[in-house]
């Protein structure tokens, strides 16, 4: 309950009313908590300030409220959102390091069956982030903002003509039609202490550069916010040569410096993700007529001197990038069996070289190998995300004391 008698912030978590440790588990915001026990807003904060004690019905329903909510053991350090969700690699991190994702929009239905069977909410998920975007106040207020949205071309036309014609000018027209204008509204409108967003690593030179350019001048000049992006390799944590950029922005000043972060050294190896051979089932191998399809297609453009065609690994390998498309074929990375035929990944395996599934962390998977395919392709590999989390933690702390 962030915007709950602020001085309580500097308290301990065991000095706080149960009333407001209740309400921060369950993931309440004023407005959330005033609705469910039928009072006034200003009764909230008073019983949130220890000033007025709430009945016993009503710290029973917040106690089941809590409960439902299936949060940690200890109150949740801040609350985010998570759009442009996907299955959910950004969240894992930043609900490891002690956040409560209040609001996730992700529009395709298969994704969301996937993230909802992974994460248990107290809220619903939302489709089409744009109909939020249109009313930014219908998305929970939040302390960090989180985005992994899709690289779109954007109409610039110069400030001083559109001075001249009377029109709007800034992200309200440059980037307007764009799904990165609706993260740029809602930003405005709740001026969230941090943001990371992630997008390809082509986004950089997407349009000659103009995409990004826009992009870096909408949230540091129009918006306010101290920005850094850096291209990380997922290579450092899973067995695949995946690069993605990451922006990262701060309200305030801050001491953050996002290229000065050291990745792990090495990494690991195909043979430290694949499923032993008797394990995989017998459909995965290529048909004799789909192998011969990709090795002559290979040999065509071989002949020609181009590079297309598949891509073979063992498990001392280091895998390409998994795409959206693995489900077509498995070309980009497919798997040597020798003596026979070559194999795609499991979804178990992708789940695996996407940090998904890893550790004593166990991913379910109740979609078809092809939305499985689509979804992992489409994700962001979630050590990545846990290892820019961890090293955001403190910055976002100090951010909200500020506060």
């Amino acid at each position: 309950m962030s915007d709950v008698a602020t001085p309580t912030r500097a308290r301990s978590v065991k000095s706080r009313p149960e009333f407001r440790q209740l309400c921060e588990r369950a993931g309440l915001t004023v407005a959330e908590a005033a609705e469910l026990l039928a009072v006034s807003e200003r009764t909230i904060a008073r019983y949130a300030a220890g000033d007025a004690q709430p009945s016993p019905l009503a710290m029973r329903v917040l106690r089941a409220a809590a409960e439902r909510a299936a949060l940690q053991p200890e109150p949740a350090t801040f609350r985010f959102i998570d759009l442009f969700a996907g299955i959910g690699g950004l969240r894992i991190g930043f609900q490891g390091i002690g956040g409560h994702c209040v609001f996730t929009s992700e529009w395709d239905v298969n994704a969301r069956k996937t993230y909802a069977l992974n994460f248990r909410d107290n809220h619903e998920l939302a489709g089409d982030v744009r109909e939020y975007a249109a009313d930014p106040g219908r998305v929970p207020e939040h302390d960090v903002l989180l985005a992994g949205f899709p690289c779109q071309p954007f109409s610039i036309a110069g400030v001083s003509k559109k001075n001249a014609l009377g029109r709007p000018h800034g992200f309200l027209c440059d980037t307007q039609g764009t799904l990165f204008f609706d993260t740029a509204r809602i930003i405005a409108h709740h001026r969230p202490a941090a943001f990371l967003l992630e997008n390809v690593k082509n986004l950089e030179s997407h349009d000659r550069g103009r995409t990004f350019a826009t992009i870096m001048h909408v949230l540091t000049e129009e918006l306010g916010y101290h920005v850094q992006s850096r291209v990380i390799s997922a290579a450092h944590w899973v067995p695949q040569k995946r690069e993605r950029i990451f922006i990262v922005g701060f309200r305030e000043p801050t001491a953050f410096d996002l290229n000065a972060l050291e990745l792990p050294a090495g990494g690991p190896k195909l043979g430290d993700i694949l499923l032993p051979h008797a394990e995989v089932d017998e459909k995965y191998t290529l048909t004799p007529r789909l192998w011969d399809y990709l090795r002559a297609y290979r040999d065509k453009h071989a002949a020609k001197g181009n590079g297309f065609g598949y891509s073979l690994f063992g498990p001392g390998d280091v895998a390409r990038t998994l795409s959206a498309r693995y489900y077509k074929d498995g070309s980009e990375i497919l798997i040597d069996q020798p003596g026979g035929r070559p194999r795609r990944l499991t979804p178990l395996e992708c789940a695996r070289l996407m940090g998904f599934d890893r550790g004593e962390r166990r991913w379910k998977i109740a979609v078809s190998d092809t939305q499985a395919y689509r979804q992992f392709g489409n994700a962001v590999v979630a050590p990545v995300a846990e290892f820019l989390a961890e090293a955001m933690r403190p910055h976002i702390a100090a951010a909200l004391d500020q506060s």
